[in-house]
């Protein structure tokens, strides 16, 4: 398809109110593609070279997120249609190829009835958690043995896919994502028409260069990215040059792959992923001596995940015996609140025979309890809770407690299980009340069997540490009631999956609506 200069983009932008073309009418949030199957929930970038929008969508059918690379343009022009098309057969033949690296090609689709005006074709991925490169480096640029270290998955997929004969594209920030686990990763598989292998090498190059230095080396930045500086004779100023810290055959390796010629005035010499990925382990554990000045931290505005820009990666060994720590901790302290609070509990409501009943007004136990009558809860808000920071699907999760038991919220694929020292303890939603409640009973209705929830009280900023579990489950196909210890009105709880079920190859669990009953106070 015909690439178009950022430029031109903006003036027709300008001409038009700084509403869409018409290549892009209807793309916008909640819009559907594929006879409805999947419904955008979020743009995340664009690649103007080709037309090409990136999204966040919500596969109806999987009941998935997945992520969109969505061709833009006249459908009446011969070429835009042919290179589309392109796109669309070399995304198809990527999807049998499996790597750390790359989001995996699920399914490419040609425009169908019902489609958005100037949809040519979309290329749909895995949904991959994070933040794009742009983000990452937002706060400036990452010490030159952290940029090392995370962009290793990339050229190694890089490499592995040119021996596949296959082209990836990965030239573009916005195309590149770096998950939650500090990996980057080609999010948004789809080489234009054009695209060599030889451009992905240069796309790893300005990568490396960007997260060195926090320009962009290669084309017209996007979203006023600044750009590379340049010399007197036009070539590229290395990244050594702007940052002294930066080893010299990191900053060689970003600027030859990039095709310019190094310090030496060599030029090229850097042709394939293994040559770049041979650099950076080499250097992958390279760490600048402390800054007395801005060490800086970069957060994701999605996952909330924090960079120390100058601390060397954890220690995995002493983080696996900390978290072992902290779990028996927990567990030992969950085991004596629980032991105190089934104390209290039984002193008020056993009689001598172990009857439940309730002290009436004069305090006599020998008379029928008065106990207020339970009743539904009203749920006045539900806000999506993931206890690594990503959000799963925040934007369905209202269907939790919408009353109709036909729309769901679901949890992201993980490809690991939930718990500690995984990707996540857990995820779930923050329910709240009109006024604080005595809760006795939530149900949840859900297809999710063998899932596990628990519920929590919440204090202060909802975590998996604060409150205490108030009710757990495994939840069984269809309703499951889970009874309520609640000794306090709250007029909020945590209601936190803990344990996923196999799914696709990795793990996932959803939940169709959630009730609670209990009596106002």
């Amino acid at each position: 398809m015909t690439s178009k200069p950022t430029e031109q983009i903006a003036a027709e932008r300008d001409e038009t109110g700084g509403n869409e073309g018409p290549a892009d009418q209807g793309l916008v949030a909640g819009a559907v593609l594929d006879h409805g199957r999947y419904r955008l929930l979020a743009q995340v970038g664009s690649d103007a070279r080709c037309d090409a929008q990136l999204w966040r969508a919500k596969d109806g059918v999987l009941g998935r997120d997945v992520a969109l690379t969505i061709l833009v343009g006249d459908r009446s022009d011969s070429e835009s249609a042919t290179n589309a098309r392109r796109t669309l057969e070399r995304a198809m033949h990527a999807s049998t190829f499996n790597h750390l690296g790359v989001a995996r090609v699920l399914d490419v689709v040609t425009p169908s009835t019902g489609d958005p005006t100037g949809v040519l074709g979309v290329v749909i991925a895995e949904w991959t958690h994070g933040t794009d490169l742009l983000d990452l480096v937002a706060e400036g640029p990452l010490p030159p043995g952290t940029a090392a270290r995370l962009l290793q998955p990339l050229a190694a997929a890089v490499e592995a896919a040119h021996h596949a004969g296959l082209v990836l594209g990965a030239d573009h920030p916005q195309r590149i994502r770096i998950t939650p686990e500090g990996e980057i990763r080609m999010a948004f598989p789809g080489p234009m028409a054009q695209a060599s292998s030889s451009d992905d090498v240069r796309g790893l190059g300005a990568a490396l260069y960007l997260l060195l230095t926090g320009r962009w080396a290669l084309g017209n930045p996007p979203e006023n990215l600044p750009t590379a500086p340049t010399g007197p004779d036009g070539t590229v100023v290395a990244p050594r040059t702007l940052r002294p810290t930066v080893p010299m055959e990191l900053s060689t390796v970003a600027v030859r792959a990039l095709g310019n010629p190094d310090s030496t005035g060599t030029t090229g010499g850097v042709r394939t992923g293994a040559a770049v990925l041979r650099v950076l382990e080499q250097h992958a554990t390279y760490e600048p001596a402390p800054s007395t000045g801005q060490a800086g931290a970069a957060s994701s505005g999605e996952t909330g995940e924090v960079w120390r820009r100058e601390d060397p990666k954890p220690d995995r060994t002493k983080r696996r015996k900390l978290m072992v720590s902290l779990g028996v901790l927990s567990v030992a302290t969950l085991l004596v609140v629980s032991w105190i609070a089934v104390q209290l509990i039984g002193a008020f409501t056993e009689g001598p025979t172990g009857d439940t009943r309730t002290l009436d007004t004069n305090g006599d136990p020998t008379q029928p309890p008065q106990q207020v009558p339970a009743t539904k809860v009203d749920i006045t808000d539900v806000v999506q809770f993931s206890a690594n920071g990503s959000p799963d699907n925040p934007n369905s999760v209202a269907y939790l407690a919408d009353g109709d038991p036909n729309t769901d919220w679901g949890t992201s694929r993980y490809n690991q299980q939930l718990g500690p020292g995984g990707i996540s303890d857990g995820t779930g939603a923050v329910l709240s009340f009109g006024q604080p409640t005595a809760l006795r009973q939530l149900v949840i209705d859900s297809p999710s069997a063998g899932a596990t929830v628990q519920v929590r009280t919440i204090s202060g900023q909802p975590s998996m540490q604060s409150g205490e579990v108030i009710g757990e489950a495994t939840l069984e196909a269809g309703e499951t009631p889970i009874q309520l210890r609640s000794t306090q009105p709250v007029d909020k709880v945590l209601v936190v999956i803990t344990q996923l079920v196999p799914s696709e190859g990795g793990f996932s669990s959803s939940i169709n609506e959630v009730s609670v009953l209990g009596s106002a106070t």
